[in-house]
Parts: C-alpha cells; structure tokens; sequence
C-alpha cells in the first residue's frame, strides 16, 4: 500500500481566500535559516484528540459544520461557551459523547480553560469545538508497502476488523518482520499534519470569521484578536513560541483598546507561507546528509527538547538496560520546524528502563516497540503513548492529560492518569487509577482491567503536580466505541463501520496482585509514598487480605516444622525452584534482571 499524497493543494474559494489588496501587502515570508522558528502542528491533537466519530469523521467537514456555526454562535450568545447538554441537542448525539468530545477537548488544548476544567465537565469556547470537530476528518499517514509483509491468515486466526496494512500484523510481528522501516516517522506525521492544515486553513477560517454588516468583497470576513489566539489550538512554532507571539498580526495592541480585526484573507495568506516554508525546510533536511546514522548513540547529556532524540541510549544512572539492544536516533536535531517536546523509549527486548523526572525531555513520552521487557516511567508526564509492544510490563507514573496504548499484545499497563485510551490491542491488562472513563476503540481482544496496583516513593508528590484524584478511580467504567477508526487511511471490510469494538473485562479479584516496584530504583524523598493511594475495591482488597493470611499461615507452618538439616535444605531447594518458576511464567523476571544489573 502507497502511502496518501501529502495533502498541499488548499482549497480556498475566491470568497474564503480573496488576493489581498495592493495598498495591503501581505507579510513576506519567514527565512529557513536555523535561526528562524518554523510553524509546526500541535501533535497533541492529532495524537490523542481524535475520536472514532463516523458522523464528524467527513472528508469535508464544512458541510456539516458551516451550517452549524450559527446555532452554536446563537445559542452560546456573547460568552461563546457550551456545556455537554447543549452540545449534544446541536449536535444530535447522546449526552455521553458530548461530554466525552468535551473530555476529550480539555486534555488537548493548548492553554488552560478554567471554565471548561481538566475533566471537561464545564463549559467550552465553541470556537475550540468548531476546531475540534473540524480536524475529526485528519486522516492518518498510512505506511509505505510492505511486499514481505505476512497475510492476515499467517497472523490471526480470524480476520481483523481492519483489512489493512497494521491489522495484518500482531504488534510483535509487525516489528520482527523487519517492518518497522515502513512506517512513517515522526517527521513525516508532521509534514502530512502541515499539508492537511495548509489544504483546509482556508475552510477553518470561515469557520471562525466574523462577518462585517455593510462591507462586500475581501474585507467581509474578519479575525478578531481573540479568535485568532484559538488558532494555537492546531499549530504553534518551534522553539516554543505561540502563534500569537510569532505573528505580525495585533502586535503591541492596548488590552484596553482591542485592536481592528484582520481580514481573513490576510491572515491565511500569512499562515499559508509559514506552512509552505515549514515544508520546504523539511524536505531540503532530508535531501541533506543525515547527522546521525541510526547504529550511532548520540550525546544528549546536554541536550534539550528541540531535538527528536530516542531517549535508550541516554539511561540514568538507575536504569538496567541491555547495551546490545540499544538504538540511539537523532532526528532532524538541527531542524527548528521539529520542535519536539517529548522523550522516546524505543526498541528495547528483554532490557529493564526507568525514567526519572531529570531524564524526561518535554511533556510527553513514546514507548514504542519494546518487547519482553519491563519499563519504568517514574515521572510526572502531560502525555504518554505506549505503541506496538508485547510481552512487557510498563508503568506509567502519573500522566496528567492523556495516555494511548495502541497496538499492543501481552502487555501489562500500570498507569495512573486522568484519561486513557485503549485501541486495537490483544491480551493485555491494565491496572488503572484513571478519573475518567477509559475509552476502548478498535480491533481489540481478551483485555482485561484491574484497580491500580503499586507505587513508588515520589508516587504521591507526582500525583499532586499532574493533578490526578486518588480518590476517584473510574477503572471499570469503560467507554466503548466503533471497532473501526476512520482516521486510519486504510481499507476497511464493508457492514463493520456501525460495529462496537470488544470491551474489556474486570480481572478476578483472586488474580489481583501487588506490583513491587524495587526501591532501588527510587531516591529518598522526604515524605514518601509508603502504599498505594488508590483505594482498592472491597472484592479486591478481601482478595488481598486472604492471600496475606494464608501467606502468613504458611509461613508459620514452615517455621513449625520440626526438620533435620537434609530436609530444611530439600525443602528450601523445592520452594527455590517453584519461586523461579513463578518468575519465569508471570514475566517478573525481569525485575531480577534489574537486580543483576545495578
């Protein structure tokens, strides 16, 4: 399968996107000098803002919502704000996915909304809902062809939802059959990101233009100072910079006196060539020499998060990796359009990671292809993507917006976050402390949720700074959506468009078990977390009382045995071996291995 052409050609009308008068130039074009910042996407909303929405999932969503800006706008009056119930009569959809839109809005926006609040529980600027919906119809870059990729009937015993290119592979295959390079990198996203902003800006304008009674022609529709800022919401600059910082437009403006609003025309020109710069800039970076070749480690011990660097082969000092199977990238890290904001952990096989706050580059972490191997993510993180793992335990510390797991197979999660999302995954279990619904989508089988289960020393502290409520675990309310994602660019069999995806089931409390996160990978705090701060269900804690009295009865009645010292060193050798055989079969063997290598 090809992958889809990016997507340059905007469509503007002669009304939309009218040529900006003489007497007006339009500002000229940035330098792609290293020094200049280049506009980029706000990945957050392409990576955790999408839901699988077939009624907004358009692949022109102005008609459907060009005739509903003006209820929006009439029903939200001056203050511009909407709450869940409104929402859902405008949009005619169930009060439970409003609020999940709303949910879904708070956890990607680019600035803080104190009215809507972190949950999504009270009111949204309808102007961000417009943007939201608007970008449900982005369609995701699909990899390039795989000639020796295996068919589905060599993978799955049944055939998957999807008819395409990743549901042809388990997570575990897709990467040993040295697909891996198929797929589209983190550069590449952001180009198709760029191109999709750059085709539909025009039609996002309108969305958001005022309309000035008594003028004709291209001064009609105009972008208010206000409305501008929420266009940070899709794309910001690199080295940090907003949108509204970077521009030309309102510049040095009295709070006081709100300056005139800007055509329409103008400001799509200007953004229309920060994008086409953007572009450029990428393409000339990859027709150039790379400046790391993917066998070599680079130094990020200096580093900051301007570079996209995978984190492997930068481990703490407490990190227990296995040095063979380490691959250090740098992609891009000249490149200021490639403003990264994140810290990858990528590629490992039976290896131990942990990640501490000081080795946490950004606001958001990838775990991508790791198998067989225990992952430690001990660090208060806005964002956290688990991807195409398998056999491995991971845990997440404290994810204070949004986690997705995708694409993965085997894998226990330990995660405690605000929000989760859970799509085309087999045989997994996750151990959540989650304050909002986890959201299941896509092809998945056999999963299984469980309350959270550990903590960590700095567990506590990292809970407070990324404003998740101990008190409030919605583990096993799950929220079940489509089993197709139409943001996958791929083909899909006919008649399963409508079908539900496969919901999780609650793990028996008899199997519910304590994870021990060693203490030695932990630093001394001065006000420890000394248990688990989620509070268990009573089934699960009755569970846990009755494995810690026959523990204890057991021991009892060892100590009790009356053995001469053949027998004690028989009996010592049996329970040796049915401990390490326990080990092998629940996977925590690895936790020895991080043992072995400190």
């Amino acid at each position: 399968m090809n992958p889809d052409p990016p997507e340059t050609t905007p469509e503007i009308s002669s009304e939309m996107a009218p040529e900006p008068e003489p007497s007006t130039p339009p500002p000229s074009a940035p330098s792609t000098s290293l020094s200049a910042p280049l506009l980029r996407p706000r990945r957050e909303v392409f990576d955790h803002g999408l839901l699988p929405l077939p009624k907004f999932s358009l692949p022109d969503p102005l008609t459907l919502l060009s005739p509903l800006k003006p209820k929006l706008s009439e029903g939200c009056g001056p203050s511009h704000r909407i709450d869940a119930a409104s929402l859902a009569d405008f949009l005619q959809i169930s009060k439970d996915t409003s609020s999940l839109i709303l949910q879904t809005l708070a956890g990607v926006l680019h600035c803080e909304d104190k009215d809507l609040g972190g949950d999504g529980e009270g009111t949204a600027d309808f102007r961000d809902v417009l943007l939201f919906l608007y970008v449900q119809g982005y369609k995701r870059l699909v990899p390039r062809a795989n000639k020796d990729s295996p068919v589905v009937n060599e993978v799955w015993p049944h055939a998957s939802a999807f008819d395409g290119y990743l549901s042809a592979l388990s997570p575990i295959q897709l990467v040993r059959s040295n697909s891996r390079k198929f797929m589209p990198s983190q550069s590449d996203e952001e180009s198709h990101q760029l191109s999709y902003l750059q085709k539909h800006m025009a039609n996002m304008l309108s969305l958001l233009s005022d309309t000035l009674e008594g003028v004709e022609g291209d001064d009609a529709l105009v972008i208010t100072q206000d409305t501008f800022g929420h266009l940070g919401f899709l794309m910001q600059f690199s080295e940090g910079l907003s949108i509204t910082q970077a521009s030309p437009f309102f510049a040095n403006s009295d709070p006081d006196m709100p300056a005139a609003p800007v055509p329409a025309s103008q400001i799509h020109e200007w953004i229309s060539q920060q994008i086409t710069a953007s572009l450029e800039y990428a393409t000339e970076k990859e027709k150039g020499p790379s400046p790391l070749k993917e066998t070599s480690v680079p130094n990020v011990s200096g580093g900051n998060a301007d570079t996209d660097i995978t984190m492997v082969d930068a481990p703490p000092t407490n990190s227990a990796a296995s040095s063979n199977n380490s691959r250090g990238q740098l992609n891009n890290g000249s490149n200021p359009t490639y403003y990264r904001n994140q810290t990858f952990v990528e590629g490992f096989s039976k290896a131990s990671v942990v990640k501490h706050p000081g080795d946490i580059k950004g606001h958001s972490i990838k775990v991508l292809n790791c198998h067989d191997s225990m992952i430690y993510i001990l660090a208060p993180v806005s964002y956290a993507t688990v991807y195409g793992c398998s056999d491995a335990t991971i845990v997440l510390g404290a994810i204070g917006k949004a986690v997705k797991i995708e694409h993965c197979e085997r894998v226990q999660i330990v995660a405690a976050t605000k929000r989760i999302c859970i799509a085309n995954c087999r045989e997994c279990i996750f151990y959540l402390g989650v304050n909002q619904k986890p959201l299941i989508v896509g092809d998945n089988h056999k999963l299984q949720v469980a309350p959270f289960n550990t903590y960590y020393a700095q567990l506590g502290q990292h809970l407070i700074q990324s404003g998740i409520n101990p008190n409030e675990n919605k583990w096993d309310q799950t929220f079940v959506l489509g089993m197709v994602d139409p943001h996958d660019a791929l083909s899909h069999p006919a008649g399963v468009s409508d079908a539900q995806s496969e919901s999780a089931t609650c793990l028996d409390p008899d199997l519910f078990t304590n994870f021990l996160i060693p203490s030695w990978f932990c630093p001394e705090v001065s006000e420890p977390t000394i248990m688990n701060p989620f509070v268990l269900p009573e089934a699960y804690r009755e569970a846990q009382k009755k494995k810690e009295v026959n523990l204890a009865e057991t021991e009892q009645t060892i100590r009790s045995l009356q053995l001469d010292e053949n027998k004690k060193r028989d009996l010592a050798c049996a329970l040796h071996a049915q401990f390490r055989d326990w080990l092998y079969s629940s996977g925590n063997i690895r936790q020895l291995y991080c043992l072995q290598a400190d």
